[in-house]
């Protein structure tokens, strides 16, 4: 077999690609937010081709094409209103396209110079974006948010115990806390299973009136900690919660870290991107004064998934937690100022991860990026003042441009948010989740598309509406 195909069958199946996304591009509203969920169906279509002896390309083209269009969330859709899964920007899909065909490998500087001083470029960006010093701070690309937080609790472990490389959980003499919101991702408790900690030293504290960790809990709770078998390792803060947007108070955390040497993390992945915007980066205060940042380029920025980074910073900690000696790995590092990427992360194979951003800068710029957040942002207060002014009481309280949301009068019927959802849902006209608040559910409403504009926000709220109407009458 001929992997290659010749020329002429390269341009066809390029075109047909290229036609069947622009199709989907330009069209995307048109498609269901919603996938039917069979899964006897999906498995007998995805089980239905020849694997054996392949199939012919415009076949198998459309048979991918097909289970993508009929089998997914469309989160591109100008309506749907999820998990920051936003519409990717053309740059980078191009990106990504470009990665692929050249394939460059960058675990070592030499074999992919370009693409490893482009990722750094992004870094050091992105690092005096959020405050740090850039002739310290230091980062690395990385496939999500939750090899960030892990990357974050190792570089914590290998920052307090020198000899963690070598010794690793057995040479401490004390069990490692770690400190987060209960509103905190769940991706904390999975890096603390990961590295070996376990969860269970994972201590969550309360939140606040206003959904922020409450730092006076904080403080007790590392006050316990002393004479007893537990140390605290770092705390983590959270500029942008999974559920309600939420904000820490970075500055107090900041001060509760430094006045008891811990190491403080911001899991910024969502809200991180404020930073961006001159009118919001205030609400930020105090995440340039932490040891480490975790931000998702894949939420906010809108290219594809994943692109993830953490930043740090310290410029060494990240070479002490993963630096390691190798002899078939190229040496032209050796001879010169430059850091191999194999030993700056968890990845040893990687991928031009950065291109996505990178080219999104080089075709759209810093500029663009603020405009498209502070629109964002208001459309999300749009948002809010359609749903107070149809009678929807608001049950978070953000800048960022996510809402929480019920009706006063049913917020305590249990089935009122389900039923209105799985309606809503069965349509396909529109994609939004649910979120308990102070074990209130309320319906979780967020602007992740930068095309959602006024328009598909009546058309919610009009659904909403519709369906509560529907649901009083019917109870």
């Amino acid at each position: 077999m001929h992997f290659d195909f010749d020329e002429k069958q390269r341009k066809a199946i390029v075109e047909t690609v290229f036609e069947k996304i622009e199709h989907f591009y330009s069209n995307t509203k048109d498609y269901s937010t919603t996938p039917e969920l069979n899964i006897q169906k999906i498995r007998g279509f995805v089980e239905s081709p020849d694997l054996t002896s392949g199939n012919e390309a415009d076949k198998a083209l459309l048979h991918v094409v097909n289970g993508l269009e009929k089998y997914t969330v469309h989160t591109p859709h100008p309506k749907y209103f999820g998990l920051f899964n936003p519409r990717s920007n053309f740059a980078g899909i191009i990106a990504d396209f470009l990665t692929a065909s050249y394939n460059p490998q960058l675990a070592a500087w030499s074999h992919a110079p370009f693409a490893v001083e482009a990722e750094a470029l992004v870094v050091r960006e992105l690092a005096t974006k959020f405050g740090l010093d850039k002739n310290s701070a230091d980062g690395v690309f990385a496939t999500g948010g939750a090899e960030a937080n892990l990357t974050a609790v190792l570089c914590a472990l290998n920052k307090k115990h020198p000899n963690f490389a070598r010794d690793g959980l057995f040479g401490l003499e004390k069990k490692p806390l770690i400190f987060c919101s209960e509103e905190a991702h769940h991706s904390v408790q999975k890096a603390a299973k990961i590295v070996g900690l376990g969860y269970d030293l994972v201590k969550p504290i309360p939140v606040d009136g206003a959904l922020k960790m409450d730092t006076k809990v904080l403080e007790q709770e590392i006050e316990k900690l002393k004479n007893s078998p537990y140390s605290p390792l770092m705390v983590i803060g959270t500029a942008g919660t999974t559920g309600t947007g939420t904000v820490d108070d970075l500055t107090s955390i900041f001060d509760i870290c430094r006045a008891n040497d811990i190491w403080f993390h911001v899991d910024a992945a969502y809200g991180g991107a404020a930073v961006l915007s001159t009118k919001l980066k205030h609400l930020l205060k105090g995440i340039e004064c932490s040891d480490s940042i975790t931000f998702d380029a894949h939420k906010w920025m809108s290219v594809p998934m994943g692109a993830s980074l953490f930043l740090t910073a310290h410029s060494e900690i990240l070479g002490k937690t993963f630096r390691i000696t190798t002899e078939y790995m190229p040496k032209e590092a050796s001879e010169m100022e430059i850091i191999d990427p194999f030993a700056h992360s968890i990845q040893w194979s990687r991928r031009f991860i950065g291109l996505k951003v990178y080219l999104s800068l080089l075709f759209y710029g810093w500029n663009a990026y603020e405009k498209t957040i502070n629109d964002q942002v208001e459309i999300g207060d749009f948002l809010r003042s359609r749903l107070m002014e149809n009678g929807w009481t608001i049950k978070n309280d953000t800048r960022l441009p996510l809402v929480c949301f019920t009706d006063r009068e049913l917020e305590t019927d249990l089935k009122f948010t389900k039923t209105v959802l799985a309606n809503i849902l069965s349509k396909g006209t529109s994609w939004l989740s649910l979120y308990p608040i102070n074990d209130i559910p309320t319906f979780r409403v967020c602007i992740t598309n930068y095309n959602t504009a006024e328009m598909e926000i009546e058309e919610l709220v009009r659904e909403l509406n519709e369906e509560r109407k529907v649901y009083k009458k019917n109870h």
